[in-house]
């Protein structure tokens, strides 16, 4: 049986020039650099310059893909770009992403599931391709997440940096099986009992204003690790695979406890698993793209290896993606 896939053309991603070092972060708050290293394995994370807008990551991580996919924008059907730091309320960052790229056809919008919001834009366009709608899509996650920190609230404000990562997905013939390359499964959940765990205490209909990020860590590390743990299995049992048969796990880089105890609750050993959270810090949406990124252009990832992506965040939302190179 033939069927349609999504495969990946390209992948990219950039950081902003400016690195915090938890040396630095003490000057701004009351922490050491033990405390925050011990808790969350982050030892820096860029920040964006004060003229620096998400959609500007965003643009410079989306002409990395599109470079390494050998393409140029104006041949993509959709961009879809995943962010909880918009540069505005309206209209879509995705729209000056795509003025930017010189893309004049098409359509292209935002998707907010913070720190799910890549894994959720990647099936929202994987089944844009499926259906036959699009042939070629642009997928981003990019944040600026300095913007909504309280930096008087050392339980969150060390935890977080800035950073886009993008791929490029192009429509592929495949058999039907888990052989075929491309993005064989996704499954996404969300739980809106749990959104006061996780949120910013600010909104255009609430305050007014933009807010902070708020976070009941103790109680997100709980959750995180048992639905991370059950939607990895949930997409292995789709198309009939094992934990066992997994070249990597990408997960999103929120902290180093969690990847820690969701590849031992999957029984993978640390090397199977890519971690970046040391060097960027939790960028939500960004840090699953921004890690593939890594790992393709260091040679990690090769043709026909098997991918997870799998990610949580604030509503609660959480998915997974698998995808063979």
């Amino acid at each position: 049986m033939k069927i349609i896939r999504s495969i990946v053309r390209g992948t990219g991603s950039y950081l902003p020039k400016r690195i915090v070092t938890n040396e630095e972060m003490t000057r701004m708050v009351d922490t050491s650099d033990e405390w925050i290293v011990s808790r969350t394995g982050i030892n820096v994370r860029h920040f964006a310059a004060d003229d620096e807008k998400t959609s500007d990551l965003a643009i410079k991580a989306a002409e990395r893909a599109l470079e390494m996919a050998g393409i140029d924008a104006e041949s993509l059907d959709m961009i879809v770009l995943a962010t909880a730091t918009p540069d505005q309320t309206f209209p879509a960052s995705a729209a000056t992403v795509q003025a930017a790229l010189g893309m004049t056809s098409g359509f292209a919008f935002d998707m907010q599931a913070v720190c799910s919001g890549f894994v959720y834009a990647l099936a929202t366009a994987d089944n844009f391709i499926k259906a036959g709608q699009v042939k070629r899509a642009l997928v981003i996650g990019a944040e600026t997440f300095s913007r909504i920190l309280d930096f008087e609230d050392r339980t969150t404000c060390v935890l977080f940096g800035d950073g886009a990562g993008a791929v490029v997905l192009e429509a592929h013939e495949g058999k039907g099986t888990s052989d075929d390359r491309g993005i064989l499964t996704s499954h996404l959940h969300s739980d809106g009992r749990y959104r006061d765990l996780l949120y910013v205490d600010g909104g255009p209909s609430s305050t007014g204003t933009v807010g902070h990020l708020r976070m009941k860590g103790r109680d997100v590390f709980r959750h995180a690790v048992v639905n991370l743990a059950s939607v990895v299995n949930e997409s292995l049992d789709a198309v009939g695979l094992t934990a066992d048969d997994l070249d990597w796990l990408i997960p999103h880089q929120a902290n180093k406890r969690i990847l820690d105890g969701t590849s031992r609750k999957l029984g993978l050993p640390p090397e199977k698993v890519v971690v970046t959270v040391g060097k960027h810090s939790n960028t939500s949406a960004a840090s699953i793209p921004l890690a593939l990124d890594v790992a393709v252009r260091d040679g990690r990832i090769k043709e026909g290896d098997l991918l997870l992506l799998e990610a949580m965040g604030g509503g609660f939302t959480w998915g997974a993606s698998l995808l063979r190179w």
